[in-house]
């Protein structure tokens, strides 16, 4: 089937230089693959798709995502509490009380959000598992993915150690056994994983935290079972100045060092967060392709910080960028953190400026991202860390992965560049249609099957629900 997207007002495409912007105004798909873009004539039969006073970015691709947080958001006693602390007061507090039907309402309001953003593809990091779990959580996110027509990548997450003695624990704060948490992913692997360029559906192995899930030669065997597999690797590091602590007084040893160490770097390897890194680290993620998944508000609403990514991506490390959970993070869509990305990298360097009496040489930060980067970091960067080398950037030969933004509100008038709108102004644009592999999933800024008020109304009584098991 060919579709032709026509009159674009803009077309950022996630490539680098010169190939950053392309003038369009059109984009043809023949069998869900970019065939032209250029001033192009309908063809006979074609699906004309009006795209006048739009912008069309590639659709975005989140690295790193917690989606059954999606029924904790603003949750009181968390809200202002750093990482640790809130890590007890929100996730761990509440993962008992869900059920099968709150985890799948969770995964679907989670998805919709993204969805209606323009993301395509979707990385969550699942770490809700336990012993004698009475749901398949696994299932229920692809199931969700699949429903909507987004491209789903499980990173399996999971633990088998905790802080606690596990009698003490509930059942669904108990740890797995190795063992179990391998065949697991083998089943996965198995059933859902496609090696192919495009894949609608990737397996990931991702340990909940390097530090504090598995002991390090545990670690190693998953490293080395994940690429027995065929699989990538995944985690959180350095999030906050306490994984620097626990690994120099534990391992005398940097985090990054004691991930390489134990066979956790490489292209095959993607972190969220790296905020906390030293020059050394930085150079060592760099030195072995090792990805970051950037979380730019979570990091800001826990205040653990910001990563410094144009050292990161100087250095060689692959930058994507996640909206990590919506318990950390109360609006997890790719347009809100696309937006503090581009705000806080300028911040940071503006943060770092002193006078000359003092040895400065700056004013300010404003050339530390630019919306082009930061498109780039959100699409083919995502692209990238996943291993989806066939999306992630809008030219011919590439799926037909596509976000069309219709700027119909006032904060988008006045502007000079229109391309910039989405990234720039905040908010969120209207969805003029989001195609996944050349499939349409969104149009007019409707999801179809999709009754927002119902699932509004599922969602008031999924959080009353879930605060009275949990003795709210």
């Amino acid at each position: 089937m060919s579709i032709l997207i026509r009159n674009a007002a803009a077309i950022l495409t996630g490539l680098r230089g010169a190939g950053e912007r392309h003038a369009g105004p059109d984009l043809r798909i023949d069998n869900g693959i970019i065939a032209a873009m250029g001033a192009l004539t309908p063809q006979p039969g074609e699906q004309i798709i009006d795209a006048r006073d739009c912008v069309v970015y590639p659709a975005w691709v989140n690295t790193h995502h917690h989606l059954f947080q999606s029924l904790l958001k603003g949750e009181p006693q968390g809200l202002d509490l750093s990482l640790t602390p809130w890590l007890a007061a929100t996730p761990y507090r509440f993962r008992a009380a869900f059920d099968e039907h709150s985890f799948r309402l969770a995964a679907r309001i989670g998805l919709i959000e993204l969805l209606r953003s323009g993301c395509g593809t979707v990385a969550d990091h699942n770490y809700l598992y336990y012993p004698g779990m009475p749901y398949d959580g696994s299932a229920i996110l692809f199931d969700e993915a699949d429903k909507l027509g987004l491209r789903f990548v499980l990173c399996r997450g999971g633990a088998t150690r905790t802080r606690q003695l596990e009698s003490e624990l509930p059942q669904a704060l108990r740890p797995e056994s190795l063992d179990d948490f391998l065949s697991d992913c083998a089943r996965l692997t198995a059933r859902y994983h496609q090696a192919a360029p495009d894949a609608m559906r990737r397996v990931v192995m991702a340990p909940t935290t390097p530090l504090y899930s598995m002991s390090p030669e545990e670690l190693r065997t998953c490293a080395r079972e994940a690429r027995r597999l065929g699989i990538r690797l995944h985690s959180h590091l350095s999030e906050t100045v306490e994984y620097q602590n626990s690994a120099r007084e534990r391992y005398d040893r940097s985090p990054v060092a004691f991930c390489g160490e134990y066979e956790w770097l490489g292209k095959d390897v993607w972190f969220a967060h790296l905020v906390k890194l030293d020059r050394d680290e930085i150079g060592q993620l760099g030195a072995t392709g090792t990805g970051i998944a950037h979380c730019p508000q979570s990091n800001g609403r826990l205040g653990s910080g910001i990563a410094d990514i144009p050292a990161l991506e100087a250095a060689g490390v692959p930058v994507s960028i996640g909206v990590d959970g919506a318990a950390s993070n109360e609006a997890a869509d790719m347009i809100s953190e696309t937006h503090a990305a581009w705000l806080m990298q300028r911040a940071r360097r503006g943060e770092l400026a002193r006078p000359r009496a003092l040895g400065g040489d700056s004013e300010g930060g404003a050339d530390a991202a630019r919306i082009e980067d930061v498109v780039r970091w959100g699409t083919a960067g995502g692209a990238a860390v996943l291993g989806l080398d066939a999306i992630g950037t809008l030219e011919v030969g590439k799926a037909a992965d596509i976000a069309i933004y219709k700027l119909d509100d006032p904060r988008y008038f006045g502007l000079h560049d229109i391309a910039i709108a989405p990234v720039a102004s905040g908010g969120r644009p209207s969805l003029r249609a989001l195609l996944v592999g050349g499939r349409v999933v969104a149009e007019h800024d409707a999801i179809p099957g999709i009754d927002m008020a119902q699932l509004a109304a599922q969602a008031r009584e999924a959080v009353a629900t879930l605060q009275r098991r949990s003795g709210v």
